[in-house]
């Protein structure tokens, strides 16, 4: 059952998820329901991930160093990326 939720949220930022969306032919909603799926599936508890074949083929072929925060730079590009 679908319920409607209230955000509030930068105008621009708005702006830019929608130009966004349209590109990849969705609703905003449907991005912001995946978005939230991903993180509820991410905590769900379940630490055991299935990597794809494409994704173990790359296993060791990078040596992070040992303060790499993926999560950290990751989110720093996609504000860098929308600003």
């Amino acid at each position: 059952m679908d319920t409607k939720l209230t955000l509030t949220i930068e105008q621009s930022l708005i702006k830019k998820a929608k130009r966004y969306a349209q590109t990849k032919g969705r609703s905003l909603s449907d991005l912001v329901e995946s978005y939230f799926k991903i993180l509820a599936e991410e905590n769900s508890g379940d630490d055991e991930i299935e990597l794809t074949p494409a994704v173990k083929s790359l296993l060791g072929s990078f040596k992070a160093p040992d303060d790499f925060d993926y999560k950290k730079i990751l989110q720093e590009e996609i504000i860098k990326k929308y600003e």
